[in-house]
């Protein structure tokens, strides 16, 4: 699909849809008539029906035809061709008929699309504006035979938008439908699907043990009962061998398999289904699978699980504990251990010190790390702060999260952020990792999903990472670390996407297609088509992502789920709401 200079143009002068090009803009033949050719596009979402002699797509097509034929005093003429996306969704442009029929109209061969309703062509605002601009570059149009209003003017243009935006909003609300039949529906204990938890296999709209896999399970949960502690089972399933569960994607790549860690053990010996029950965000509902613990067993752990969370509490003496022990390491692996000092008022002085420095205290020329303990967990929960605050952070670890949960979410985040009990906030950290002049931040996945209120088993097994580059500033034998004191980090990925769809587009302008653009960056033509968007941006807002101040809604990931106006006035209102 070739798009042209008119293309960029059609953008820049902020306008959804151009005049619709009839017969005055056509060559005139030898009998002065001017031909029209009209090909008929016809889609249904199901396949139900499609079977029958008469389906609905011949319905549509025959509507079309004779609206053709009603116009034929006016040189229409109807292509022989069928366009026909039987059981395709209109939300998406990747339908094989549609795709043909604007690679047509690009090669010159169609110069009117007819529709029964506009929205058998699309039900995006968005994939219309990219098929406008398509047929701006050809100088072609489209018509829909039960749906008369002229684009040409600004109310014709104001009730396209209103049919579209009914087309995106019914489309919404079957998604929500959906979100409120998968709640009912674990209400009655089914397995709704995500990732199959060990111990079991999916089975339908349930579970069925996997007796190889269930043996771990026990192991652990025995494991537990003998020692007492997450850490003990950890180290002990570690010697034994117990592997976590192998899972194949989609795209043929193996993962899992693999030790435990702590976040893992503790999410197996809290996770109800193997209870026989069912999670729903907050609530517990029995469940239609057998159970791999007897019940009884299951809330006694749990009952011990928070005694021993209590205790570690109440072991904390009135000295001030070092939040991040046993979580530190520097760029040899080496990990920083607890230590202070006292002055000669007295006064306690903490630091994380890495260990060869005090295991081999009386050697010269050692080098390491001496890192001013309350200022590092201050800074360091700071940046977990600023980056858990974006919207891009709970977009890409609970991608299936609803609109409602994500709201629910970002106020709980708020919470967590702007509250001062600092120790449940770098609780969130699993690991630090010191590097040259950057730290590496890994958050568990656990506690993760605790903040969020959601089901452990639907995000990601492995850590969410932070890397935030920091200066190092030395004052004797202390070493402090210099981070970026902007009010919002930079969003890097914002930054190069940006920059991508600004090279993206150049070679659009230069007569490639979305299929070949894609293929020499190794991407998909899909991401082209919903990134190439940002490369439309008013200068403001990109400066505003180069200097990190843009509002923290706004990130790639929003931007793949949303619509982004055509006008730049638009832009910057919708942007500032987020």
């Amino acid at each position: 699909m070739a798009i042209s200079v008119g293309h960029c143009q059609a953008y820049h002068r902020h306008r959804l849809v151009r005049p619709a090009l009839f017969w005055s803009d056509l060559d005139v033949g030898a009998s002065g008539m001017k031909t029209l050719r009209c090909a008929i596009y016809t889609r249904k979402s199901s396949e139900d029906g499609l079977e029958q002699e008469f389906n609905s797509l011949d319905a549509q097509r025959e509507a079309c035809a004779a609206y053709i034929a009603s116009q034929k005093h006016e040189g229409w003429v109807l292509l022989p061709k069928h366009y026909d996306d039987g059981g395709l969704s209109g939300g998406s442009l990747e339908r094989p008929a549609l795709r043909k029929l604007l690679q047509d109209i690009a090669d010159g061969r169609v110069d009117q699309i007819v529709v029964y309703k506009i929205d058998r062509l699309t039900r995006s605002l968005a994939d219309f504006s990219k098929i406008v601009g398509t047929l701006d570059a050809a100088e072609a149009s489209f018509v829909s035979v039960t749906q008369s209003f002229n684009t040409a003017t600004s109310m014709g243009r104001l009730t396209l938008n209103m049919l579209l935006s009914f087309a995106q909003f019914e489309r919404e609300v079957t998604a929500e439908r959906i979100r409120d039949k998968i709640a009912a529906s674990k209400r009655k204990g089914l397995w709704m699907g995500g990732l199959v938890p060990l111990g079991y296999d999916a089975d339908g709209r349930t579970l069925k043990i996997n007796e190889a896999e269930a043996k771990t399970v026990r192991k652990l949960y025995r494991l537990y009962v003998e020692l007492g502690t997450v850490r003990s089972v950890k180290e002990a399933a570690e010697a034994l061998g117990l592997r976590s569960k192998r899972r194949l994607t989609s795209a043929g790549k193996q993962s899992g398999g693999g030790p435990f860690d702590r976040g893992h053990i503790h999410q197996i010996l809290t996770n109800p289904i193997y209870a026989g029950r069912i999670r729903h965000k907050t609530l517990i509902h029995d469940g239609q699978h057998e159970a791999i613990i007897e019940p009884d067993r299951w809330d006694r752990v749990q009952v011990t699980l928070q005694a021993g969370t209590s205790k570690s509490r109440t072991k904390k003496t009135a000295k001030q504990s070092s939040l991040l022990c046993g979580k530190i390491y520097d760029e040899t692996g080496d990990r920083l251990t607890p230590s202070h000092t006292k002055t000669r008022a007295g006064a306690r002085r903490r630091y994380y010190v890495s260990h060869r420095l005090i295991k081999n205290s009386g050697e010269t020329g050692l080098d390491g790390w001496r890192l001013p303990a309350e200022e590092l967990e201050t800074k360091v929960g700071h940046v977990v702060g600023q980056r858990i605050s974006r919207s891009s952070f709970i977009e890409n670890i609970a991608p299936d999260m609803a609109a409602n949960d994500i709201s629910e979410a970002k106020t709980r985040i708020h919470a967590f952020v702007s509250g001062t009990n600092q120790r449940s906030q770098l609780a969130v950290i699993q690991r630090i990792d010191l590097g040259a002049g950057e730290l590496c931040i890994a958050l568990d996945c656990f506690q993760v999903a605790k903040l969020l209120d959601c089901d452990p088993e639907f995000l990601s097994q492995d850590p969410l990472e932070i890397t935030a580059p920091f200066q190092l500033r030395k004052r004797g034998v202390e070493t402090k670390l210099i981070f970026a004191k902007t009010q919002n980090d930079r969003d890097d990925v914002l930054i190069n996407n940006i920059a991508k769809a600004h090279h993206w587009f150049d070679q659009i302008k230069f007569g490639k297609t979305f299929a070949e653009v894609a293929a020499d960056n190794k991407t998909s033509k899909r991401r082209i088509q919903q990134m190439i968007e940002l490369a439309f941006l008013p200068p403001d807002i990109v400066r505003n992502v180069m200097n990190g101040t843009q509002p923290l809604g706004f990130t790639s990931d929003w931007c793949l789920r949303h619509d982004i106006p055509t006008s730049w006035d638009e832009q910057r209102a919708l942007i500032a709401t987020l």
